[in-house]
């Protein structure tokens, strides 16, 4: 299988990328900072921003599914830290996506969202919703739930993966699957354990048009 993937730089998608070569597929990484993207066989990389049309189709042109990791980034982790991306990014990009995917007939598509999203608010902790509420984490949240809107309206066979707080830990872990907040889920998963998941959601037809809230187990 042949992936675009969208957010391959940053501290997910490098794991995501790393997991879709050992798995045997090809991808096609857009970045405004290829630069980044190590050469090695089975990426090709695609100068530019996924929010230019152009841009876009050449990267999606032959790939028969796409993966987003894509998020609202600030200068550091510093909830209050200034913006580096427009606060639309994810839901300008999705528009681009499910457009573009349409025309060139794929329809596998899976995007990393957030626990705390849209209905799943009232299930994080209160101190957590403060964050969303009165810092620029709120953004990123707002920005997440239009894209899941845009993707979810679609007619592609669409993964919407929302993880918990994440982790930069390199061990195995078990991954939960959670529904409507059954069962609970934990607080932390690492970015390894969501890139595994992203791309293996790909091969798996119960997950089309699902919601999933993910977790260590």
């Amino acid at each position: 299988m042949r992936i675009l993937l969208l957010g391959a730089t940053g501290r997910t998608g490098k794991w995501v990328l790393k997991t879709i070569l050992e798995k045997g597929h090809s991808v096609h990484c857009l970045s405004r900072n290829s630069h980044r993207i190590p050469k090695q066989d089975g990426v090709t990389v695609f100068e530019g921003n996924p929010t230019h049309s152009d841009d876009l189709k050449k990267a999606i042109t032959g790939c028969e599914a796409i993966i987003s990791v894509l998020n609202i980034s600030r200068t550091s982790d510093f909830p209050w830290a200034r913006l580096r991306t427009p606060k639309t990014l994810l839901s300008d990009t999705m528009s681009l996506v499910v457009s573009s995917a349409k025309e060139l007939g794929i329809k596998r598509v899976a995007i990393c969202s957030a626990w705390g999203v849209a209905e799943t608010k009232k299930d994080i902790p209160k101190w957590f919703k403060w964050f969303i509420d009165n810092s620029n984490i709120g953004v990123a949240y707002t920005d997440h739930e239009r894209q899941e809107n845009i993707l979810s309206q679609s007619l592609l066979n669409w993964v919407i993966v929302r993880p918990v707080g994440l982790s930069n830990s390199k061990s195995t872990e078990t991954i939960q699957e959670s529904f409507d907040n059954k069962p609970k889920p934990s607080m932390l998963i690492s970015r390894k354990s969501v890139g595994r998941y992203l791309v293996e959601s790909l091969e798996k037809e119960a997950l089309i048009g699902k919601k999933i809230v993910i977790s260590k187990k």
